[in-house]
């Protein structure tokens, strides 16, 4: 019994690690518990309705972005710190340690979003099976552009781009901030993840309030934007070597060609992974589309125009979850 807390207690980070990582993929994002993206979103709302009129707008979204930030990395680290130092100093058992791991399990949960990514992008090709109208209908949960005039192709191409781009927000970039500054980082991260989703926008409400938030966004995610389309290609080679259904190309083939249509998006960050994905597929993303009400032309990522089916999303998923292991057995070596 003894051994087994000692383990616990000097393991916690590994342990909640690994056991959030489980949850996640047995459960999705829980619906009916309390989830801190919620709180989150409820606070940005709030600062966001108060601070965003008048005068100096850009300084008091880039005071409100930064202090948002801190003050999530400072309660975390608060908490974490003080079950560590009531561990330390007090012969209290399982007490102290079980909390420090059942917060830590809770907030690796609360912040990977694997499986319910890929379960939204296998219920959007369901639904296209059964019909388009039904498809635009679900692809409009996972994407933030007008789908009631996309094509069947549009709707395709929209779900596995949001698949690699969120691959990346939505579990490598978690994994990373875990592994650099435990679990203070990884919540602080799905902060700045959520100010930039709700402000960080370049439209005339947010331009100015939501730049510093935009702007943030881009340092976080610049090393895990990356990060992620190295192991994406790096699963998608292997998995090419296993499938006979998909042309095997060299490895430095879908490197050179991720780096060449990276810098074909607006942002800094999603052209990597989406690049990554279409190189591996020999498909095309990207294109004109629709945001709120405004037609914006992206570059195309990639040069093969052929129609994105069923099977590409089989492989995209199989893609994204092997990226995702490797991913997690690398933050457990660090964390180790």
């Amino acid at each position: 019994m003894d051994e087994t807390m000692n383990f616990l207690n000097t393991h916690i980070m590994l342990a909640s690690l690994l056991t959030g990582w489980a949850l996640d993929i047995i459960f999705g994002d829980p619906s009916r518990l309390p989830h801190p993206v919620v709180y989150m979103g409820r606070w940005i709302s709030m600062g966001e309705h108060r601070l965003n009129c008048g005068k100096r707008k850009r300084l008091k979204g880039a005071v409100f972005a930064v202090s948002s930030i801190l003050m999530t990395f400072g309660i975390m680290w608060l908490l974490t710190e003080a079950l560590r130092m009531l561990t330390d100093s007090y012969d209290t058992g399982w007490a102290f340690p079980l909390l420090s791991y059942a917060l830590g399990s809770l907030c690796v949960f609360f912040c990977l979003a694997g499986k319910t990514l890929r379960r939204e992008v296998r219920m959007v090709f369901g639904k296209l099976e059964l019909g388009l109208d039904e498809g635009r209908q679900q692809v409009a949960r996972i994407v933030g552009r007008d789908t009631l005039s996309l094509s069947r192709q549009e709707v395709s191409t929209a779900a596995l781009e949001t698949l690699a781009e969120n691959l990346s927000d939505g579990v490598i970039a978690p994994l990373f901030w875990f592994a650099l500054l435990g679990v203070p980082g990884m919540m602080a991260y799905k902060m700045i993840n959520t100010l930039d989703s709700m402000i960080g926008y370049q439209n005339k409400r947010y331009k100015d309030f939501g730049c510093w938030a935009a702007r943030i966004d881009d340092i976080a995610n610049y090393l895990p934007a990356r990060l992620t389309a190295l192991l994406m290609i790096l699963a998608g080679w292997g998995y090419m070597q296993f499938s006979r259904s998909r042309s095997r190309r060299s490895l430095a083939y879908y490197l050179q060609t991720t780096r060449r249509y990276s810098r074909c998006h607006a942002s800094p960050n999603s052209g990597w992974p989406e690049a990554a994905l279409s190189s591996l597929l020999d498909c095309r993303f990207g294109g004109p589309h629709d945001y709120f009400g405004e037609l914006f032309y992206k570059p195309y990522i990639g040069s093969n125009a052929r129609p994105i089916t069923f099977s590409d999303m089989t492989s995209s998923l199989h893609i994204c979850l092997a990226a995702e292991i490797i991913a997690l057995v690398a933050a457990a070596a660090i964390v180790v």
